[in-house]
């Protein structure tokens, strides 16, 4: 999966807002048909996803397109797929997964959509919301080659926080481990690993320390639920021309001194040897694949 910075909700039964979406310079859209939409909208919501899809391929290929169906013990995940899996859609937000079979049987109903409705290689963003979900992050990752990302959860007020009856605080710490075993299940299966929501939507100063918590920890995208979030979240996970010049010059400087025979030299006053190589070289090739990267700036490799 791309490695997105900025993954931005749009209610699906309003699809004005989805220019407006775009116009923040979101990584990538979900088109949302559970919570944000009332029972009464859900057929026309389902209609305007693909609607939605269409409109935005028309002139925009590279942000990426999920749609969040009902969860599944709703009976409305079917219906939902059916009518949203298409042509340049991306992906599904599967919500509610709890344990591995909840994943198989999101396979069985994309098996059968794509196939029916000629899409092909939906990836899944799995946000992690229960209690279940937290204890089974690792075999969920594992659960299927479709999942591309999950979140590790931080939100103030929605389903984990009333599952795990914490008491929210800015700094975090009191998901610090929920987030921690999400992010390591992430990082064994080779997945995106997400960090979720910051629900004050006018304290942007809280929205950047935030997100750099989350990047210092590991996380390499985060979640928003507005679009005056998007530039500030896109900053944060983006690699600055120093950092790039830096890795850059780890790299050269090991590969000098291994060509002349020293496993290890100084670089900027650290010792470096093949390790530190090797995290550098992932890090840039994360970089060169996340979107936003100018063509050129990094090297082309592989994916971290």
């Amino acid at each position: 999966m791309v490695p997105y910075r900025s993954i931005l909700f749009v209610p699906a039964h309003k699809p004005s807002w989805v220019a407006k979406a775009l116009a923040a310079g979101a990584d990538a859209i979900v088109l949302d048909l559970e919570d944000s939409v009332p029972g009464h909208l859900k057929e026309q919501a389902r209609t305007a996803v693909a609607e939605s899809v269409a409109d935005v391929r028309e002139h925009d290929r590279r942000v990426g397109l999920f749609v969040r169906p009902n969860a599944l013990d709703t009976r409305l995940t079917g219906a939902d797929l059916e009518a949203a899996v298409v042509p340049g859609l991306t992906g599904v937000f599967a919500p509610k997964i709890d344990e591995p079979a909840d994943v198989i049987r999101y396979d069985a109903l994309l098996d059968h959509f794509e196939h029916r409705n000629g899409a092909t290689g939906l990836r899944y963003i799995v946000p992690v919301e229960t209690v279940g979900a937290i204890q089974r992050a690792r075999e969920i990752a594992l659960a299927s080659p479709r999942i591309g990302a999950m979140i590790g959860p931080t939100a103030e007020h929605a389903d984990i926080a009333r599952a795990v009856g914490y008491q929210w605080t800015p700094e975090g710490d009191e998901t610090l481990y929920l987030r921690s075993r999400v992010l390591l299940a992430c990082r064994e299966a080779g997945i995106h690993p997400l960090t979720a929501l910051w629900e004050r939507l006018d304290d942007l100063d809280g929205l950047r320390e935030f997100a750099r918590q989350g990047r210092r920890l590991g996380f390499r995208g985060m979640i928003a639920i507005h679009p005056s979030h998007v530039a500030t979240i896109n900053e944060v996970f983006s690699a600055s021309p120093d950092e790039i010049a830096f890795h850059e010059g780890l790299v050269a400087a090991y590969e000098r001194a291994a060509a002349e025979g020293d496993g290890a030299v100084r670089y900027r006053g650290l010792h470096i040897d093949k390790a530190h190589a090797d995290t550098a070289r992932a890090w840039l090739a994360h970089v060169a694949a996340t979107p936003g990267t100018l063509p050129g700036t990094v090297p082309s490799g592989g994916r971290e």
